[in-house]
């Protein structure tokens, strides 16, 4: 057998240890078995990942039940998906480290397109799954990775200003009334100084030009007192035929698609050759620390 395959036992039973984690993780006994059941079903064969046709694949003959707990754990369960993810961090992160030190972390926001209106974010907005305005929601994320795997750290469904005010909409759909509209930008700043409260290897900060650009991102709004200091970031680069990164002034925040109402008529457009020369110098843009030197261990940004 090679040296780079894994025996089926061994492989069947690191996945149980797995999902024996993310079962701690879930806190309540009750809820171990019809957890387990649901990230089983999400692996099998089959197009179709909903609740139901997973129960039949998985208990075909207690159709019902299955679907009844399955549907109970990911729809009415009180976990917490913070302390899910934490899970998954550290049973995942430790093993992504050995092939390789985490070297960037990456903020990016992902549409799901989604036809209605009662499933919750769900409204008119720039999808990037399909590049123009589309009935959607968006989850906003921040992934840890190494030069060959990543891994989602925070994950948060975007909670548009129309759905965050809207009382009944808000009390049907159970948001939580601590939830507040914030804009993609702050969930990611939120996100990105929960990991370094939780001292997670960081790397370099990527992220589009649309968070680049945001007003939260640049002075010394970028992490606060977290950093002990303030940053900013270069939203936009100027590249010399030498590949040269040349830090320009940072332009007036531009209403984008997905973290605003406005086109994205503010962001120079970036041609194939400047891709190319980028390509060639992968340092980050230069970061002016305005009041006292960068802390060992925080992050540097760029923005693409």
């Amino acid at each position: 057998m090679s040296a780079h395959r894994v025996a089926p036992g061994a492989q069947a039973k690191r996945f149980a240890a797995y999902l024996d984690r993310l079962a701690e993780a879930a806190e309540h006994a009750d809820r171990a078995t019809p957890l387990k059941s649901y990230c089983t079903g999400l692996l099998l064969p089959g197009e179709r990942k909903s609740v139901e046709p997973m129960a039949a694949r998985l208990y075909p003959d207690t159709v019902r039940q299955a679907h009844q707990s399955m549907h109970h754990i990911v729809a009415d369960a009180a976990w917490s998906d913070e302390d899910m993810l934490e899970a998954v961090r550290a049973c995942v992160l430790p093993q992504m480290e050995q092939k390789g030190p985490i070297v960037a972390w990456i903020v990016d926001d992902t549409g799901f397109v989604k036809k209605g209106t009662h499933s919750v974010g769900v409204t008119r907005q720039y999808c990037g799954q399909v590049g123009k305005q589309e009935n959607c929601r968006v989850a906003v994320s921040l992934s840890a990775s190494t030069e060959s795997a990543s891994l989602p750290i925070a994950w948060r469904l975007y909670l548009p200003e129309v759905w965050a005010k809207d009382g009944k909409r808000r009390k049907k759909t159970g948001v939580p009334t601590q939830i507040r509209f914030q804009t993609k930008p702050a969930i990611a700043l939120e996100q990105i100084r929960m990991a370094l409260k939780r001292e997670i290897p960081v790397g370099v900060v990527l992220a589009d030009a649309a968070y680049g650009t945001d007003t939260l991102c640049r002075g010394d709004h970028v992490l606060g007192d977290s950093m002990e200091g303030g940053s900013r970031t270069a939203a936009r680069s100027d590249l010399d035929r030498t590949g040269t990164a040349h830090e320009i002034s940072s332009p007036q925040p531009t209403a984008c698609p997905g973290h605003g109402e406005g086109p994205r008529s503010g962001i120079a457009a970036t041609s194939v050759e400047e891709r190319r020369l980028a390509t060639r110098n992968p340092a980050p843009a230069a970061v002016a620390f305005r009041r006292r030197a960068r802390p060992s261990g925080s992050p540097r940004f760029r923005t693409h």
